[in-house]
C-alpha cells in the first residue's frame, strides 16, 4: 500500500533516510533531524512531500520524498524525487515501482511533464530498475553542487 506520509511517520522516515545514507556510503552527511523533517513536510509552508510504502501487515517498508521543480522551457512544474528507498528485506516486492507509479500518477493528474531524480553511477541495481520502467539517463547534463565553505564564500 502506498499512502501520503503523516506526521507520525517522522521517526520511520528519519530512520530510513539514515539507512539510505549508509547504503550510499555517506552516513556522515545525513545530518537532518526529525524536527527538520517535520517542519519541511508538515510545517506552515511545506517544502517537500513524502509517500510511504507499507506491507500487508502495516509495516513501513519504504518511502519516496520529493518536491516540485519547474521547467522554464515547458512552463509547468515537475516532481524531483530526492530519495526513493525500500528496506532490504522488502526489495523485490514491488514497493519501489509502486512509489514511482504513484509519483507518475500525480504528474499526469496535475499536468506535470517531468519526474526526475539522480542515481549514483555505481548503483547498478537501481539503474537497471529505473531503465526497466522506461527512465533514461540525462547524459548531456552534469550536476553541480555548491556547499560548505564555497557556498559561504559566494554568499558572503
Amino acid at each position: 500500500m502506498i499512502r501520503t506520509a503523516l506526521p507520525e511517520d517522522i521517526p520511520q522516515l528519519h530512520a530510513m533516510i539514515r539507512e539510505l545514507a549508509e547504503y550510499e556510503r555517506a552516513l556522515e552527511e545525513a545530518r537532518a533531524t526529525p524536527e527538520q523533517l517535520r517542519e519541511a513536510l508538515f510545517g506552515e509552508q511545506p517544502a517537500a512531500f513524502a509517500h510511504i510504502a507499507e506491507d500487508g501487515e502495516g509495516n513501513v517498508v519504504g518511502f519516496a520524498l520529493w518536491f516540485l521543480n519547474f521547467s522554464t522551457w515547458r512552463g509547468v512544474h515537475g516532481i524531483y524525487l530526492e530519495d526513493l528507498y525500500v528496506r532490504p528485506a522488502a526489495r523485490g516486492g514491488g514497493y519501489g515501482k509502486a512509489l514511482l507509479t504513484e509519483l507518475a500518477r500525480l504528474c499526469v493528474k496535475r499536468g506535470y511533464e517531468r519526474l526526475e531524480w539522480s542515481v549514483l553511477t555505481w548503483n547498478a541495481p537501481s539503474i537497471a530498475f529505473y531503465e526497466s520502467l522506461g527512465a533514461r539517463p540525462q547524459d548531456a547534463w552534469t550536476v553541480y553542487r555548491l556547499t560548505g565553505e564555497a557556498l559561504k564564500a559566494l554568499g558572503a
